[in-house]
């Protein structure tokens, strides 16, 4: 299953110079800010309930559609937090996946079909709590039960029911926010306005820099690495695990799914070269990869003037409280 040719459609306008026909969803665009402003203000003044936990939360996210580096900057905050001497957990939710009951607490016997494909990297990568909850004050309290001296919301921003004490937005370097304008007409969640509310900006490419590693097997096995190859990729931004690729030095075909799309073993019958993709995507094809399937590993590094002032607000807040 290819990625829709409508979201490729729309995300190629959006991303360019806005064409004459697209203003005839401006008055979209004026009714989601509409009901953006209304569900904030609700939040706000009390009208819509909103949760405070007894431990600090981080919330990460963005304002756009599509993918800006959320996972791997969650990834370094978690490990930077563990060498602080926290305790972090991390609260999602879990989209791509369907779980029976929630909270569900990821672990060794969670699938990803259950938890979603973020949700189970981040459990895989950093062995810290992590709890997949569609209800995010819920799940976050699950968290606070099982130990957790400070939680991170992956995706979270949107999420007002649960209270943060800091907020990160993370914005695609390349991309950027666009034309500009909220969906449909534009890419944006909410107004651009949003960012001035928010404790830091990373610019993804700028502040944040995501490194690639050597590409490795899915299954483990040290076989060696050929080429040609067929890129996959089944997340918000595909264009930039293709570009890095590119800047590696590699060529191949490339073949995007939408994202958080769930694999299957049927997908891959017709591939004949080796298969190469994010380690998002690799973990959803564990059960099924053979000596075919590659992933590139990549690590987030970030700008010494962020870190230190995230680091001040941490301890500010942890020493208040």
């Amino acid at each position: 299953m290819a990625i829709s040719r409508s979201q490729q459609f729309f995300e190629s306008l959006w991303y360019r110079k806005t064409v004459w026909w697209l203003w005839l969803l401006w008055p979209l665009h004026l009714i989601l800010k509409l009901l953006v402003f209304l569900r904030r203000t609700f939040y706000r003044v009390g009208l819509f309930k909103s949760t405070k936990l007894n431990v600090p939360v981080i919330v990460i996210g963005n304002i756009t559609v599509g993918g800006t580096g959320k996972t791997p900057l969650a990834i370094y905050l978690i490990e930077l937090l563990k060498s602080q001497g926290f305790k972090p957990g991390l609260i999602s939710r879990g989209y791509g996946g369907q779980s029976e009951h929630y909270p569900l607490t990821v672990t060794e016997s969670t699938s990803v079909a259950e938890s979603g494909d973020e949700p189970f990297l981040i459990r895989r990568r950093t062995q810290v709590p992590v709890v997949v909850d569609p209800i995010r004050a819920r799940g976050a309290k699950e968290l606070e039960s099982l130990g957790c001296d400070i939680i991170i919301c992956d995706d979270g921003l949107q999420h007002y029911a649960l209270q943060r004490d800091i907020e990160i937005v993370v914005i695609d370097g390349k991309r950027k926010l666009g034309n500009g304008w909220l969906m449909p007409f534009g890419p944006l969640r909410e107004p651009k306005s949003r960012l001035k509310q928010a404790d830091h900006i990373v610019v993804n490419g700028k502040d944040m820099v995501l490194e690639p590693e050597a590409i490795q097997a899915i299954n483990g096995q040290n076989s060696e690495f050929t080429v040609p190859f067929t890129a996959v990729a089944a997340i918000g931004n595909p264009e930039r695990f293709y570009r890095t690729l590119e800047e590696l030095g590699y060529q191949f075909k490339s073949q995007p799914f939408p994202d958080h799309y769930q694999f299957k073993k049927q997908d891959f019958e017709s591939f004949q070269s080796n298969i190469v993709m994010t380690e998002k995507d690799a973990v959803k094809c564990l059960s099924f990869a053979d000596e075919r399937f590659y992933f590139l590993p990549v690590s987030a590094k970030l700008s010494k003037q962020f870190l230190q002032s995230l680091m001040e607000q941490i301890k500010a807040i942890t020493h208040e409280s």
